[in-house]
């Protein structure tokens, strides 16, 4: 068996992240697969007029990806299309690229997180089928963070088993959670403890769990990313209840 074959992965479901120019007639991938994550791939010859891989490798569409090498950069060998998912159109397309870059700027490489990928899945799905985009990408950064080990503490106060009112003010905290508001308080985001409960229960139909909602998940994905800034999210700006 040769050193490629021995390297050599078939048949893996794999969403295209990313792509670009890669010398003269071939093109970089970055892929997210269900069993090996986020993955580099070079294809060789896909701009090539009459490749067959030539229109394939587009976002947002479910493939069956072969691919083989042991160096950070793989090579692909073969993709085939799997079906099934619409086209995203409009928001909805603006919204899959920020879900992609997310998973660019917060995922590792080559570290698996298949129920982040099944879920990354059904939002695809959800943009396309639903109208409230804005839920969509909250519940899909929540699942996020929580895939990646930054568990949100929503239903308990920070430091302890007291639960969450509905009727009272909190303070989320960085890397802490939820305390009771008071004057003498005035770090952290201010939220209502419905916000918190709502945000658990993955309900934005209230306005203002909705508002707050995406207060602190910004907060929260801008401390993770460590001043990445979201190119999507400028360009989206405008759109106030999706950026």
């Amino acid at each position: 068996m040769s050193q490629a074959n021995k390297h050599r992965l078939e048949n893996e479901l794999a969403f295209v992240l990313h792509s670009y120019p890669y010398r003269e007639t071939s093109m970089v991938l970055e892929v997210f697969s269900r069993q090996y994550g986020r993955v580099p791939l070079v294809a060789r010859g896909a701009r090539r007029p009459r490749s067959a891989l030539r229109g394939l490798l587009m976002s947002f569409q479910p493939l069956a990806l072969s691919w083989f090498g042991k160096n950070e950069l793989r090579t692909l060998h073969s993709a085939e299309w799997q079906g099934g998912q619409p086209q995203l159109q409009g928001t909805a397309l603006m919204c899959g690229f920020y879900l992609n870059e997310l998973l660019l700027n917060l995922t590792a490489r080559d570290d698996p997180h298949e129920s982040l990928f099944d879920y990354y899945r059904q939002t695809l799905q959800r943009l396309v089928l639903e109208e409230d985009h804005a839920a969509t990408l909250r519940c899909f950064e929540k699942h996020l963070l929580q895939e990646l080990g930054y568990a949100l503490l929503l239903e308990h106060e920070a430091g302890g088993n007291l639960p969450i009112h509905a009727d009272k003010t909190y303070r989320y905290i960085l890397e802490r959670g939820a305390i009771p508001d008071a004057p003498s308080v005035s770090q952290g985001l201010a939220l209502t403890g419905k916000t918190l409960l709502d945000i658990a229960a993955d309900d934005y139909s209230d306005v203002n769990s909705a508002r707050q909602g995406k207060q602190l998940m910004r907060m929260l994905l801008n401390h993770h990313l460590g001043g990445v800034v979201l190119h999507t999210r400028e360009l989206i700006k405008d759109l106030k209840k999706y950026d």
